[in-house]
């Protein structure tokens, strides 16, 4: 069983906003092998189905950012799956807006709901998918991740989370040497 995890913020004030890419990522695998994702438990909305052969769970932490490793770490306890197949979806504002990046293990960088899932699992050797958001000009952090695309971008975005859902497509079904060397070029 793999679990695919994206990261965001609940509740429609967030919906459309950088920092919430990895659900937009989590909603096209669900709309694409139908799974739902509409079961509240371990602080997710989750849904459980199969990408290929593979049995998956797709979740969406409903915990706020900052505390995303809460969640991931009771869906990891309770399903008792191992760390190599947790794979993580979030927005990465050292890639340029549209670019993905896959890595099999690493630090949080400055993303805290990394940071939070790191410290509550106390291992970083997990799969994640980076969606590039941009770097802010002058615009406070906070404030920039927390933004919507401007029109210009709202195209590249589209394809980078159309790009991210078929790497972790690839990822369950062909390993992740595989899609890193599909997907990171």
């Amino acid at each position: 069983m793999f679990v695919i995890v994206g990261l965001g913020n609940p509740g429609n004030k967030y919906e459309g906003t950088r920092h919430n890419v990895g659900f937009h990522t989590i909603d096209l695998l669900g709309h694409k092998f139908n799974i739902s994702v509409n079961k509240l438990k371990h602080k997710a909305l989750y849904g459980e189905g199969r990408i290929g052969s593979e049995k998956v769970l797709l979740g969406k932490p409903q915990t706020y950012m900052n505390l995303s490793g809460e969640s991931v770490m009771d869906i990891v306890n309770y399903y008792k799956v191992p760390i190599e197949k947790v794979v993580v979806v979030y927005d990465d504002i050292d890639l340029e807006v549209g670019k993905l990046r896959i890595r099999k293990q690493g630090s949080a960088g400055t993303h805290n709901g990394m940071k939070s899932i790191i410290y509550n699992l106390q291992k970083d050797e997990f799969p994640r998918v980076r969606i590039g958001i941009g770097r802010p000009e002058k615009q406070n952090l906070a404030d920039f991740v927390l933004s919507r695309f401007s029109t210009s971008e709202e195209v590249a975005i589209k394809e980078a989370i159309e790009k991210s859902a078929e790497a972790i497509e690839s990822i369950v079904t062909e390993g992740i040497d595989r899609a890193m060397n599909k997907y990171n070029g």
